[in-house]
């Protein structure tokens, strides 16, 4: 079962999940976000995806908190493109000793998810506001081109940011966040080609090459999951801004 909530912390949301064990379940989908992770006593980082990750271990109970598109990197301190397309134990990335001390706190408290949020909230860094701009203006669907221009940024140096902020260009985050676009359509019931005319493709063959490159599955499958395909890791709104709702799954 799949439970969310919004956080204290901007943009981030809470979320647990116990996932099924059913076969075929559905993959974690590219969604722009980065979560902190708790399950079996250890914190992990689940870095930004390019393609569907499928889960390949054994249904377990799971909490984390979903960080807005581009904020993890300053929390943890790391740069977004080291951890691309990965999942990784935080001891990776932080000192052994403060691991152990801070699971010691998530594995004591009543709700993992909350102890996640008082993390996140002790260590996050002041909004960047030209990131949070350009996640505002690539969700509702403005080009790459024109976004650079109103930052006032050329095209390498916002290239160059979105690496470290998101994991990969400006044109990749405005891809997943349009297929993010048609899959909240279709979810809604939208038939296929009118989804691909509202998203922003060029038609519908166009969304169905997106949909199978980026998860390996149909728009249909996904939009309306039936016998032989269960909903694994988190059915999720990401969250973007007001305007620009979203569903994945991490």
């Amino acid at each position: 079962m799949y439970e969310e909530r919004a956080s204290r912390l901007a943009g981030a949301v809470l979320w647990t999940n116990t996932p099924s064990a059913a076969p075929g379940a559905l993959p974690v989908l590219p969604d722009g976000c980065m979560d902190l992770l708790w399950s079996d006593g250890r914190l992990l980082v689940a870095g930004p995806d390019t393609r569907a990750h499928h889960l390949d271990c054994p249904p377990t109970a799971w909490a984390g908190i979903r960080l807005f598109p581009g904020t993890a990197p300053a929390l943890l301190g790391v740069p977004a493109q080291e951890l691309r397309d990965r999942r990784v134990e935080l001891a990776d990335l932080w000192p052994a000793c403060e691991v152990r001390r801070l699971s010691g706190r998530v594995a004591a408290a009543a709700q993992p998810a909350v102890a996640l949020e008082e993390l996140a909230l002790e260590r996050a860094a002041p909004p960047d506001r030209a990131l949070r701009r350009l996640v505002a203006a690539l969700a509702a669907g403005r080009g790459v081109a024109d976004t650079a221009d109103e930052l006032g940024l050329s095209a390498r140096q916002l290239h160059r940011r979105s690496l470290t902020a998101f994991g990969y260009g400006p044109k990749t985050l405005a891809r997943i966040l349009r297929l993010q676009r048609a899959l909240a359509l279709a979810r809604e019931g939208m038939p296929h080609a009118d989804t691909a005319d509202r998203a922003g493709y060029a038609d519908q063959a166009h969304l169905a090459r997106d949909v199978r490159q980026f998860t390996g599955l149909t728009l249909g499958v996904l939009a309306h999951p039936r016998a032989g395909h269960t909903e694994s890791g988190a059915n999720r709104s990401t969250p973007l801004p007001s305007g620009s709702s979203t569903t994945a799954y991490r």
